[in-house]
């Protein structure tokens, strides 16, 4: 039956001819044979932030009522059902003293972001949250249920962990939990005038912190509205981001250099329960209309922070909400223990840019100052991607090339043999 698609970014309306929530794996086999039978693809639909274009035709499959998390804590793993969200899966660990490297948003859904590799507020302390998957069920291009794990199906394992457009509809994982109970974490918002000696300093310092120090620096343009804090309501800010694994007190003593730069308009940087990792961040929860991009950067020093304030700093007026650059390394750049399909190991930062939620910007002003911002960071960029960072802002190749040429050739004959007809849309 035909109906809404429910997705956080409201910037493309999708047009399924159909929408269907299966309510176990075997439902979804019966969804993915059906459109199989009459010629048509099906677009899984997770909980999380989701599609980077529209969805025209075909069958829409949300994964929402494919819910549910079991936690095993003698074991140090959780059963996640497709349409939990990271939210779901810290309740579930938080009592057992354990945690998942979850996303900085804890309503995006839990396994479409495993599928990118999935990078964490903690992902330089503890890795890659792909790097915890022990197993996967799903649900493939040929209507075939299978559970597959280093010793099942590897290859198709290897597509799932990184790959993220896979030939199949992931109905569920196991994955593996670390023991956390809390981290040292919150955010420094500065002002607008400091944005300069924060930008460049926060530079300098995240290239030699060490692997419990996980950070990123946002140049934000925040609205004027209920939903922001008083004291940041419609102004530019420059907002740190934090999240020290340890002792509180030495994570303390290395959070300090930050601030001393100046005074922050707001601090909330302090010992966090896990389960309350999404404060660090402090993402929006509410569906808005919004265009992205993202790249991976080999450096980022004194004169990539000069350049990033000249085409995206409060004296320049552009329509981009969030320009973030998060510090990467760390176990993030260890090599894995199995085969695998990870994108951005051997990056040293990321950026993501997410535009102004106001579509009548979107056809001129948005792609215009994205392209500058490109054109200013060339010479820092890797060339690469990492693929829950790609929007639809970025080129169409964008994901062409960004896998090396053996990754990107294993993930073609998995697709090939799991897909030949190219069901599942992505």
């Amino acid at each position: 039956m035909a109906g809404a698609v429910p997705v956080f970014n409201l910037a493309h309306p999708h047009l399924p001819l159909q929408v269907v929530e299966p309510r176990s794996a075997e439902e979804a086999v019966r969804v993915v044979r059906d459109a199989a039978a009459r010629g048509e693809r099906v677009y899984p639909v997770g909980t999380g932030h989701g599609w980077t274009h529209a969805i025209e035709g075909g069958v829409a499959l949300l994964t929402r009522r494919l819910a549910g998390v079991v936690v095993d804590a003698g074991m140090q793993v959780a059963r996640i059902g497709a349409g939990a969200t990271w939210a779901d899966v810290l309740a579930a660990a938080a009592p057992h003293g354990l945690a998942p490297l979850a996303g900085s948003a804890p309503g995006v859904g839990a396994v479409g972001y495993l599928l990118g590799g999935g990078l964490s507020p903690l992902g330089r302390s503890f890795g890659w949250a792909s790097d915890f998957v022990r197993s996967a069920e799903i649900v493939t291009g040929r209507g075939e249920l299978l559970t597959v794990s280093a010793t099942s199906h590897p290859d198709l394992f290897a597509a799932l962990l990184g790959g993220k457009h896979l030939p199949g509809v992931v109905t569920s994982v196991e994955l593996g939990l670390v023991e956390l109970a809390t981290v040292y974490g919150g955010g420094l918002f500065f002002d607008a005038a400091d944005a300069e000696r924060v930008l460049t300093e926060w530079a300098v310092w995240s290239a030699l912190v060490p692997d419990q120090v996980n950070t990123s620096a946002a140049l934000m343009r925040l609205p004027d509205l209920d939903t922001v804090p008083t004291p940041l309501r419609g102004r530019f800010v420059v907002h740190l981001r934090l999240a020290v694994v340890g002792d509180a007190q030495l994570a303390a003593a290395l959070v300090e250099p930050l601030r001393k730069l100046a005074d922050p308009i707001v601090d909330t940087v302090a010992e966090l329960p896990v389960a309350a990792l999404g404060a660090i961040h402090a993402d929006p929860d509410q569906p808005m209309p919004a265009l992205e991009a993202g790249a991976l950067l080999r450096d980022f020093d004194p004169a990539a922070a000069a350049a990033l304030l000249a085409v995206a700093g409060p004296q320049v007026e552009v329509p981009l909400a969030v320009v973030e650059v998060r510090r990467l390394g760390g176990r993030l750049a260890r090599a894995p223990q199995r085969p695998d399909s990870v994108l951005g190991r051997d990056a040293a930062y990321g950026l993501f840019v997410v535009s102004a939620p106001v579509p009548e910007l979107f056809a001129g002003p948005v792609p215009t100052a994205v392209a500058a911002l490109a054109t200013a960071m060339a010479p820092w960029a890797s060339g690469g991607f990492q693929p829950n960072f790609v929007g639809s802002l970025n080129q169409p190749t964008a994901l062409d090339g960004a896998w090396p040429a053996g990754v990107r050739e294993r993930l073609e004959h998995v697709r090939e043999h799991h897909d030949p007809a190219g069901v599942i849309g992505h």
